[in-house]
Order: C-alpha cells, then structure tokens, then sequence
C-alpha cells in the first residue's frame, strides 16, 4: 500500500456488494487508502438467486495481500438480522465504524406489461430494503455514540443510477428502486447530521455484471493502455473522498461519476408557476400547465426511449 496517500487512515468502512464490480473496486480503494474494510457479498446471481460465501473471502484476500486488513461477511442485508451482523462484525472486527457505502444490488429486467409482481419485489427488497437496514442499524450506532458524547465523524455513500434520476426503459422496478434511494438518501442527511453523521448518493456508470449486457456495445474493454472509461475502479476516487473526513461539510448531494467525468445532479427544483388564488376549472388548469410546459425547460429522455 506504498502508494497511498492515507487519506481514510484508521477508518473503518463497511461495503455491501462488494465481492464483484463497483462494490469490489470501492473496497479495494478504500483498504488502499488505510480503511480497514468489511466486505459483505451474499454472492448470489446477476439476479439474486443463491449465495456463496467466494466472492467476498477473495476480496478480503486482495486486501490482505496487498497488506491491508479486511474481514468478509456473507450475510443477507435486505434481512433485519443480515443488516445487524452487518454493522456489529465491523465493531466486533475493528472496534467501531466510520463509513458505510451501500452498493448491492442485481437486476430482473422486464417491460412493465411483463414484470412480474415477484420481480419487483425482489429489485425493491434488494436495492431499496437492502440500503434502508444497513443505514438504519448503522444510524443506530452513530446515534448512540454521539449521546454518549462521542460524536463520530461518519460517512454514508448510497448507490442510485442514472435510471433512478432519468428511468430506464424496460427497468421500471429498477429505476424505482434507485429513485427511492435518492429520497432515502436526502431524509437520511437531515435527520443524521446532528449526530456527525453525512449522507450522500452517486449514480455511477461503469463496466459490471449488471451492464453488460445493456450496454454491451460502448462498454468493452479498451485496448492495452488506453484509459479504459467504463472501468469500475474510474468511479471508487469520489467514493472515497465521500467516505473520508476530507468531504467534511457535504451532505444530501448527489453526484453521478462515470469515466472521468464527475457531475453534481441538482434534482428537482421548482420551475414555472401560476397562482390563480382561487381554484381553478379543468379547462382553466388545462390550458395554464400547457402554457407553463411551454415555458419549462425540456426533460432529458429515458434511457432507451425512441
């Protein structure tokens, strides 16, 4: 770790997800930059069918190898109890925790008229569920912590997507599930800030399991030594900063990071209004929301919209 510049130095960071792909690179990065890190992959399938405990016990020996310190948990932590063994194998292990970086999740992409109800389900516990456990039995610690005068300096980092800000065609349940997480994400900031605990989200796009096959013909690797864009590892550098005491003051943003390129997404902001003072009729609001979408700016499209 000779190259470090030892900017999560005795942090300790927990990442979910993180045997393969995003998860993967952000726990690598962090070890890499001094974080003792917990390693949570359940190691189930591109669409969350079976477990295997491989995945994280290999991440965790790239850690230690490169000597780092880093232990791995196998749990379910869409589960109260997964969530819980969560948190507490990074106190049991390390002694407390500094950041937690939400980052699992799979997909079962169908149009809407095919999506069967087991389907979103599934995306829903996973992704939003899956995020929502590990922050509330994370909160829990943080919150008992600054009561007992020990106000930690903690980090959440929450995984959206460009369909939770955009949609997907084809990915309803997925972009609901990512667009909840930004919702998620801004009550999180304002109700934990008072215990010294910051809450951010990015929407990464990058070479995964989970993209390949979408975007199969702009994601391939590139040749020997050009800048490979798509690379997970491009996105990992804000994801670190986010979980160190360096972002100190930046909470309940939202930044997409894809390649080079780091954007800060503003969200929804009021636009062009009408105040009638009285209630309107159905013509009256009619033809008032066709003049006021006259005057708004033009919505970016869906992904995959024709």
């Amino acid at each position: 770790m000779s190259t470090s510049t030892g900017i999560c130095a005795g942090r300790v960071a927990v990442v979910t997800g993180a045997g393969r792909g995003l998860g993967r690179a952000h726990a690598l990065a962090l070890a890499a930059e001094g974080a003792k890190v917990v390693v949570n992959d359940i190691g189930a399938a591109l669409d969350g069918s079976g477990a295997a405990a491989g995945p994280a016990d290999e991440v965790v020996g790239e850690i230690r190898a490169a000597g780092g310190e880093a232990v791995a948990h196998a749990g379910d932590i869409a589960t109260s109890d997964g969530a819980a063994s969560l948190i507490t194998t990074a106190l049991d292990a390390f002694g407390r925790l500094d950041t937690l970086v939400n980052n699992a999740g799979f997909l079962r992409d169908r149009m809407l008229v095919n999506l069967d109800e087991d389907d979103w389900d599934a995306v829903m516990r996973v992704h939003l569920k899956g995020h929502f456990l590990p922050l509330k039995h994370a909160a829990a610690h943080w919150r008992a912590e600054a009561k007992a005068g020990r106000t930690p300096d903690a980090r959440v980092v929450n995984t959206s997507s460009g369909a939770g800000l955009l949609g997907s065609v084809g990915q309803g349940n997925y972009s609901a599930a990512k667009a909840g997480i930004l919702g998620l994400t801004l009550v999180a900031a304002a109700e934990m800030g008072r215990y010294g605990v910051q809450v951010n989200a990015i929407a990464p796009a990058a070479r995964t399991r989970m993209t390949e096959q979408t975007f199969a013909d702009t994601m391939a690797a590139p040749e020997d030594g050009a800048f490979d864009a798509m690379a997970p590892e491009n996105v990992s550098p804000l994801v670190v900063w986010l979980g160190s005491e360096s972002s100190a003051g930046v909470t309940g943003r939202v930044f997409e990071a894809e390649a080079g390129r780091i954007t800060v997404m503003e969200g929804w902001r009021p636009g062009p209004t009408a105040d009638k003072g009285a209630r309107w009729t159905p013509a009256e609001a009619g033809e008032t929301a066709l003049k006021l979408l006259s005057d708004a700016e033009k919505p970016q499209p869906v992904y995959g919209a024709r």
